[in-house]
């Protein structure tokens, strides 16, 4: 038995599962009714948002550190702090990565493993009632 621990990053496949991640995510956030409120605090082009997002969840699944690397610590509270957050964009966000987590990670047990803490993550993100 091998004693070689592999990162979420690696488990789910690496970069071609991230940017399928972030790129459904923020489609789902650009076309779904539902997620109106929460498209509506982001840019009118959402390439830059989808960047940053993809350079974060990179690092933050155990791949390369690629937002430190051009952005610093994330701070995502802080940097958020523009943008009001209320328990329904905070839920229409969570909406768009269950989906979008749902149809690129195949496993299940892997997406068990991520879907904790970034739910804890969007509720950090909540910055008004």
């Amino acid at each position: 038995m091998s004693d070689e621990t592999i990162t979420l990053y690696e488990a789910i496949g690496g970069d071609a599962t991230v940017k399928a991640l972030t790129r459904r995510f923020y489609e789902l956030m650009d076309t779904l009714p539902e997620a109106a409120h929460c498209r509506a605090v982001h840019p009118p082009d959402l390439s830059g948002s989808e960047e940053k997002f993809y350079d974060y969840m990179t690092g933050y699944l155990g791949g390369p550190p690629i937002y430190m690397q051009k952005r610093g610590h994330p701070m995502l509270r802080r940097r958020h702090f523009v943008a009001e957050i209320g328990p329904l964009e905070r839920d229409e966000w969570l909406l768009c990565f269950r989906r979008a987590l749902d149809e690129t990670v195949a496993h299940r047990k892997l997406r068990e493993l991520i879907w904790p803490p970034i739910e804890k993550l969007a509720f950090h993100m909540q910055n008004k009632e």
